[in-house]
């Protein structure tokens, strides 16, 4: 009795943490690679990236900028489409910032609400 409840808590306790997993890091056929981050200013940082989403599909990308301390100084939402049929989405976006960034990043992309 005493096995079959700790197999069971064990069950619910790996499916809880699965789900925890697939709502922070999202759905696989979103994916997203900061190419470059340039322009770099006292109050800004100019981020290219590429997303994966599925065909003629759309994502909803979070991008911020660290300084040299790994102080979040900007945090934005941003909706890039890919053209019909294709997957891959190439886009660049200006991060206005309350510091000088060191850093600019993707952290993650998901489907639109």
């Amino acid at each position: 009795m005493l096995t079959s409840l700790l197999g069971l808590a064990l069950v619910a306790a790996l499916g809880t943490i699965v789900v925890r997993m697939y709502q922070q890091y999202g759905d696989p056929e979103y994916d997203a690679n900061v190419i470059t981050y340039t322009d770099i200013t006292d109050s800004q940082v100019l981020i290219d990236f590429q997303v994966t989403v599925p065909p003629g599909g759309s994502a909803v990308c979070v991008l911020r900028a660290r300084d040299r301390a790994g102080a979040e100084v900007a945090r934005e939402q941003v909706t890039v489409t890919a053209q019909p049929g294709a997957r891959q989405v190439i886009a660049q976006h200006r991060l206005v910032t309350d510091g000088r960034p060191f850093i600019g990043e993707v952290l993650r992309c998901r489907q639109p609400a």
